[in-house]
């Protein structure tokens, strides 16, 4: 099993649930924070006013999925919420080596 923590811009998050929904993903964590990557945020101004933006909104979008899925929904999330520009997120992949599920005792594959 493989976890997936997706950290993107908060206006892809239909796109990214439309994508795992797609692929049989049954159980995902929505976090919305702040942060900045390489671009350290932006300048936003009017007139004469210009303000720098450092923290920009984010969200993080967390499941666990079958290892055998987990190559090509990377590949179906990359190309399917990338809009070129800064901010577009990051992926990051995680071993998972169980899970239980509470209520039935269910483990790994099966309690997803």
């Amino acid at each position: 099993m493989k976890k997936l923590e997706i950290v993107t811009r908060p206006e892809k998050l239909n796109e990214l649930r439309m994508i795992l929904e797609e692929f049989g993903v049954t159980g995902l964590n929505i976090f919305h924070m702040e942060g900045y990557g390489n671009q350290k945020g932006h300048y936003e101004g009017f007139d004469s006013a210009v303000n720098q933006i450092q923290l920009l909104p984010m969200i993080k979008v967390e499941t666990v999925v079958d290892a055998s899925i987990a190559g090509t929904l990377i590949e179906k999330i990359s190309k399917g919420i990338r809009t070129g520009n800064y901010g577009d997120g990051k992926i990051f992949v995680y071993d998972v080596d169980d899970a239980i599920r509470i209520r039935t005792g269910e483990r790994g594959k099966q309690a997803l």
